[in-house]
Order: structure tokens, then sequence, then C-alpha cells
């Protein structure tokens, strides 16, 4: 839709907390969608000035999208992995989207932000991160166990406290992420679509033993439940679209994958946010 953008950098949402902000430049539009932008990293790791992110506002904000690439709190870096401190790191993070969410709806006259049409996408944790704030809850999220109990019989009859979406947000771009509990999808009708490689051994695929639920289950019950979702499946390719992920570099390819996954999110939120305007 526009040739060109502009880019306002190191933008300040809280206190602690900053964002680059994109635009179409020559926009006339007074009502446009914004797509917050989370970072993946583990919750550990990652900034706003990724390369997949920068790609990403800058290809949809050509599309007449606001696009905030947004910093939030991360947890002690190092590299063991625990499942207690990936459910805490969480919801941090998502407290801080929360923040990021009410921010802009605050301003949104000031950037013609159209407040019914807020997206929520990321990367990774970024994915993780934006299904989780749209689909539980703290009280949820804090109940979670330090095991594989999710996958075991039973953990389906936990009650639900449907108190979610609070935030209003109307899609969910998840790029190879993934949700604690697919029973959470029950809690509302948020459209989702997602991106993931088959090959994933960072964040699954689909499920195997493990209390995180990657892009195919997650798209078999919004299947099921009437929710407006699609899946693009990278046959062969690990995390990040990589055929062998490596964190530090991402190549010609991997990049064209990225451009054409944004391609498939774009034709989807036109279908179910954009095609009646």
């Amino acid at each position: 839709m526009f040739s060109s953008y502009t880019v306002e950098k190191g933008l300040t949402y809280s206190e602690h907390q900053r964002f680059d902000l994109y635009q179409p430049k020559g926009d006339s539009n007074t009502r446009r969608p914004l797509m917050i932008w989370i970072h993946g990293g583990g919750f550990k790791f990652g900034s706003r000035r990724a390369a997949g992110i920068r790609l990403w506002c800058a290809t949809f904000a050509r599309r007449g999208y606001v696009c905030a690439a947004i910093d939030y709190r991360l947890g002690k870096k190092n590299f063991s992995f625990n499942f207690t401190d990936l459910v805490t790191d969480c919801l941090t993070a998502v407290r801080d989207v929360r923040h990021a969410v009410a921010y802009f709806k605050a301003g949104a006259a000031a950037w013609n932000i159209d407040t019914t049409r807020i997206i929520l996408a990321g990367n990774s944790a970024g994915g993780i991160l934006a299904l989780q704030a749209v689909y539980s809850n703290d009280a949820e999220l804090q109940k979670l166990p330090p095991t594989k109990e999710a996958a075991t019989p039973g953990w389906d009859a936990r009650a639900l406290s449907g108190n979610v979406n609070t935030m209003g947000i109307a899609a969910i771009v998840n790029y190879w992420g993934g949700i604690f509990d697919t029973l959470w999808l029950r809690q509302a009708r948020v459209p989702i679509v997602s991106v993931h490689g088959d090959r994933d051994k960072i964040v699954p695929y689909d499920h195997k033993d493990y209390p995180l639920f990657g892009s195919l289950p997650i798209h078999r019950v919004a299947v099921a439940l009437g929710i407006p979702t699609a899946l693009k499946t990278y046959h062969g390719y690990s995390h990040e679209l990589q055929k062998h992920f490596f964190p530090l570099i991402a190549g010609h390819g991997t990049k064209k994958r990225w451009h054409d996954a944004a391609e498939f999110t774009a034709d989807f939120l036109y279908t179910v946010l954009l095609q009646k305007e």
C-alpha cells in the first residue's frame, strides 16, 4: 500500500520500557490497526531491535499498519532451563504487554489507531507471550505445574476462570510460539494465525509430553472451537524457520521465509479484520 515508512526509536511506554514506532509514510487514514510486536529470546535475551522484528514492522507498516516493537522485562540470563522460571518470566512480561496496550489505547488519537483492532504479534517467546496475554490470566499462569502434569489425563478437568482478554485484543500472530494449556482456548474467540517449522526443537510444533503446546495443537483446537485460525507449516525447518537453529545469524533464505510468513499473515488479517471496511 505504501512505498515507505517512518520509524521513531527509543520511545517509552512505561518508566523503564521502550518501543520503536513504525508508521506508513503519507497515510491519511485516521483509524489504523495497531500491531504490537514482541521479540523472542526465551524471556532471557533479545530486544525490539531484533532482525525479524524490524523486518515484520517494516513490512506491515508499508501495508498501512501502525507497528510498535516493544521491549519487556527479561528474566535472569542463564542457559539452564527451569519450567517454574519460564512461567514466572512469562507472567512478568505479560504484565508489561498489558502496560503497552493501555499506553497505546490512551494515545490512540495521536497515532490514528483504531483501538478495536489491536493485534499482538511475536516470535518464539514473543508468540508465547501474545497467546498467554490473551487466553489466560495471572491466576491461571500461577497455577501451572513445574512438571509434565499438563499432558496427563485429568488436567483438562481443571476449572477455568473465563476472565481473559481484558485488553480487547482483536487477533494474535504466533510465530513458532506456544500455549501452556490448550484448554484456555475455550475462554475466548480471538483469531490466531500461526507459522511454525515442524522440526522445531526449541518450541515444539506439536506436543510431546511437555507442558507447552505448539502451533499444530493450537490450530487443531481452534478449528474444533470455531476460532478463526490459520497455520502455515514449514516442513523440514527448525526454530526461526532455519534449517539448523542458530540465534545470532539469519541468512537470506531465512529472511525470505520470514517475508513469506508475513504475506501469509497479512492475508489472514485482511480476511478477519479488514475485509469488511
